[in-house]
């Protein structure tokens, strides 16, 4: 249930007018305040003081509200009745469905063909998830895609660094042919990780390889048989490297994995909507689209379709990706999460959208997140200088976990350990507001005090043990709360409302620190009020335990949109 809406709401039809309902720092005043008097008293010309003591009777005529107080200039604070708190907890963990659900296309993810998974691809992955199980349990069809990196220059540089170690391999040959069996030319995952970056580095001081590489590319997309079929050896090794590590820190598995090859297929319509616009201008031998507009203060470039070789960058493989999804999703909205860096392509893309008659302007959105730092300052990397890679920077968190475990001198499993590295790593990412840079720093996120992942997960581990030692137990009708009873329900009655506004403002943000916020209210009312105690009544017990449950059920929830598992023990 979303209690500030349902109490926003009953109190606006009330009073006739739209009141601004703001939640006290303070509980001690009350559970909600409203500055209605305030805004009225302005329209109608009366003292706001004044006009909050006519209005109090109207307020104490609602059946939640239990009193309604007159504070300052005319603030109204409002405590809402233990009775109506209690039957509203039932109900804390659901989530209101959209009145009116979208289809939304989500790319995140944007993961390139033949290299591993590093530090760059941490925060649209995590961020991305979160995002996409967000709209999908507001009721939203939510449609994700990993648009990788699968047709473009690197690809023609695997192939020539293929061609280099297997000069003999028959798709390098004039006169092959996709008819003979190429079960026999295997690629080691780890072995193709690595010729990218060689073929790159080489390339810089090889300019007739860097020639050879660009040739391939542009024959690769022209339908080389060889290349094509060399290709679609490599490409399966490369995907399955990919969700191994989408498998390793929980992200549900995309729905399309589909990226520029797959977009490349629809350049033909994209073109011949291009050319009946009169969109494609000549410049330099190659082909482009203008964008920028009279208004335009800042540069606006234009957007390359055809480079000079002939070949499609990816800026035109972009717009192909969106005919396709017009084609095919028809989405309401299509929200791509990136490096906050490609702001400029993603503006020069929806620019094209409009020109096309694609999508309005407002169904298109970007995202673009902060750099992950190192305690330097600087976006983080490895000992040796490189990107970090996803895989070496879980392990490096679940080596820190291991440590501390061993510290503490408890024994945990290694499904435990891997469990609680997640919550470690993706609760860092997942706190801090996604537009921002913030410090990665593996032995402050792994700490089990304090606002991390580690913390949360060990309150709902507590919750469960709790309620394990209890066995059964009888739900009271009715109850009396206490001050730290009360702020519980409080929390965990604002689950909804924050679910909502975390999807509609993109701010995964609020929902990770909604969970440490309920994960110390949580852990207040554990210390102060006592559960299992022999001296407890049992009314008070059956009310402290069925508090205790509805608080496992919202953590359960909260941490299962961002990925994360309880362990069974701590």
């Amino acid at each position: 249930m979303n209690l500030y809406k349902y109490v926003s709401d009953k109190l606006n039809e009330k009073l006739g007018f739209d009141a601004k309902l703001e939640i006290p720092r303070n509980r001690e005043f009350g559970d909600f305040s409203t500055n209605a008097a305030m805004v009225m008293a302005r329209v109608a010309g009366k003292n706001p003081r004044e006009l909050a003591t006519e209005i109090l009777p109207k307020i104490q005529e609602l059946d939640f509200v239990k009193s309604a107080t007159i504070a300052g200039p005319g603030f109204i604070n409002i405590r809402i009745r233990d009775d109506f708190l209690w039957k509203s907890a039932e109900s804390a963990s659901k989530i209101t469905k959209a009145k009116k659900p979208l289809i939304i296309d989500m790319d995140y993810g944007a993961y390139n063909v033949a290299k591993s998974l590093h530090i760059g691809h941490m925060r649209t992955s995590i961020v991305g998830d979160m995002l996409y199980r967000l709209g999908r349990v507001i009721g939203h069809t939510m449609i994700s895609y990993n648009h990788m990196g699968d047709w473009g220059r690197s690809m023609g540089f695997v192939i020539a660094w293929i061609e280099r170690l297997h000069p003999d391999w028959p798709f390098f040959q004039p006169d092959f042919t996709p008819n003979g069996d190429c079960s026999q030319y295997t690629i080691d995952p780890v072995e193709l990780d690595t010729y990218y970056p060689s073929a790159a580095a080489l390339a810089k001081t090889d300019p007739e390889f860097l020639e050879h590489a660009q040739i391939i590319t542009a024959q690769l997309q022209d339908g080389h048989p060889g290349y094509n079929a060399l290709y679609n050896i490599f490409m399966p090794i490369s995907l399955e490297s990919m969700n191994k590590t989408v498998r390793a820190l929980n992200i549900l598995a995309f729905d399309r994995d589909l990226g520029e090859r797959n977009a490349a297929k629809y350049s033909a319509p994209v073109e011949k909507m291009l050319r009946d616009k009169n969109l494609l201008v000549k410049s330099d031998g190659a082909e482009v689209i203008i964008v920028k507009r009279d208004e335009d203060k800042k540069p606006m470039p234009p957007v390359m379709f055809y480079n000079s070789r002939g070949a499609h960058p990816y800026d035109a493989t972009d717009i192909m990706a969106l005919y396709y999804r017009k084609v095919t999703d028809n989405p309401d909205k299509v929200i791509y999460l990136t490096d906050s860096r490609q702001s400029l392509h993603f503006e020069q893309l929806f620019r094209v959208a409009e020109l096309l008659g694609l999508f309005p302007a407002d169904a298109l959105e970007h995202i673009g997140y902060g750099t992950i730092n190192g305690a330097d300052g600087k976006p983080f990397k490895t000992r040796d200088g490189n990107a970090a890679g996803l895989n070496d920077i879980l392990s490096m968190v679940q080596s820190a976990v291991r440590d501390r475990v061993a510290e503490s001198g408890k024994k945990l499993d290694d499904e435990t350990i891997n469990m609680i590295a997640l919550a470690a790593l993706k609760f860092n990412d997942l706190s801090h507001d996604l537009r921002a840079d913030y410090i990665f720093d593996p032995n402050q996120i792994t700490s089990f005090e304090g606002r991390t992942g580690p913390y949360i997960l060990y309150t709902a581990v507590r919750l469960n043990s709790v309620l394990r030692r209890a066995g059964d137990f009888e739900i009271p009708k009715t109850v009396e709360l206490e001050p730290d009873e009360r702020n519980l329900v409080m929390e965990l009655l604002d689950f909804d409302r924050t679910v909502q506004s975390a999807f509609d403002g993109r701010a995964t943000d609020l929902v990770a620190n909604y969970a440490y916020d309920l994960a110390q209210l949580v852990n207040t009312f554990y210390h102060n009020c006592p559960i299992l105690r022999d001296d407890v009544a049992t009314d008070t017990r059956n009310k402290r335990l069925t508090l205790v449950k509805i608080a496992v059920d919202v953590l359960t929830r909260v941490l299962d949109l961002m990925g994360l598992k309880i362990p069974k023990e701590m």
